[in-house]
């Protein structure tokens, strides 16, 4: 039942494109629509020219799919634990989350998994990459995105399609994004746009800062579940964890003057959110590293991240995932 509405899901995406080059001299095309589209169409000549990305048929055609997101994600935790539950699938292996082409049937799921005793949460996803295997379309769903997120989106699914290792989630997403965001600068500095580059500069500080917060939170809650006290202490004493937390991330939103997280703080923080934060962001510092020691050569970094794609999970989670020791 899940794979059928998944194929299902991806057969309506792949139907509803159009050529990029059609939609844009189409008379019904809207302006707004036209010029965003025409900044894709830059930016994607841009990820094959100066990223080295793929130059394949992906985002170079647009679906409208009509709704604001085009799948919606459950991600999962035990209640006394910060790592993700994992489902495996055909191509992608086993992954963090589970995505459904319709918000109720996602949080069906998620109502049910709650039911069982699971931290849960469900995030609508603007896209996703089918990793080469189909040629991804721009959506209308990342069109809510501003210019700079747009663009970004884009650099890091294909990034999806340049490197991507099985049952290894927290990989994947940590590489895409490091090349997402190496990416952007290299796109706002070409278009000189100074004021959009410190602007990304600001936003990624200020998102840095939430980061951050979550990972020593998820640090706390790691110790404190494996005490091994009774669940009933286990409890109290994790609600006061994620209340501490949720007053701390209030209080940094109102100092910052944005709302990052709002959804998470109404619907309540828990350990799925902080599984999640961690699954795209906990890596990433280790790929700046890898890219560093490249010397900005996105080739050769590349190179890299296959050689370490090589070796067994646990240690290149050792090389890319844990902090430097101080003084290094």
């Amino acid at each position: 039942m899940y794979l059928a509405q998944a194929a299902g899901g991806q057969m309506r995406v792949l139907e509803a494109r159009r050529s990029i080059d059609k939609v844009v001299v189409d008379p019904a095309t809207s302006a707004p629509l036209k010029a965003r589209l025409l900044d894709v169409r830059a930016a994607r000549d841009f990820a094959v020219a100066e990223l080295h990305l793929p130059d394949n048929r992906s985002y170079r055609t647009y679906a409208d799919i009509k709704r604001p997101f085009v799948v919606w994600n459950v991600v999962a935790t035990p209640e006394f634990s910060v790592e993700p539950k994992h489902w495996c699938f055909p191509i992608a292996g086993c992954v963090a989350y589970r995505g459904y082409f319709k918000e109720k049937n996602a949080r069906k799921f998620a109502a049910k998994l709650a039911s069982q005793g699971f931290d849960i949460t469900v995030g609508g996803v603007p896209a996703y990459s089918t990793l080469g295997k189909f040629a991804d379309p721009v959506l209308s769903s990342m069109m809510r995105y501003g210019d700079s997120e747009l663009v970004a989106i884009i650099f890091h699914e294909l990034a999806h399609q340049r490197l991507y290792v099985k049952n290894d989630t927290e990989f994947n997403e940590a590489f895409a994004t490091a090349v997402e965001n190496e990416g952007l600068q290299r796109w706002l500095k070409s278009q000189g746009h100074p004021d959009l580059m410190q602007e990304f500069l600001e936003d990624s500080a200020n998102e840095r800062a939430f980061i951050e917060l979550f990972a020593q939170t998820r640090d706390r809650l790691k110790t404190l579940y494996a005490t091994g006290l009774p669940p009933g202490e286990l409890r109290v004493k994790k609600d006061a964890v994620f209340s501490e937390l949720t007053n701390e991330a209030r209080a940094l939103q109102r100092k910052q003057g944005h709302l990052y997280y709002e959804s998470w703080l109404k619907e309540g923080l828990n350990n799925a959110h902080l599984a999640s934060v961690a699954t795209y962001y906990e890596c990433v510092p280790g790929f700046q590293r890898l890219l560093a020691e490249q010397g900005g050569d996105l080739v050769r970094f590349y190179a890299a991240a296959r050689e370490l794609a090589k070796i067994p999970r646990a240690q290149r989670h050792a090389r890319l995932c844990q902090a430097p020791a101080s003084g290094n």
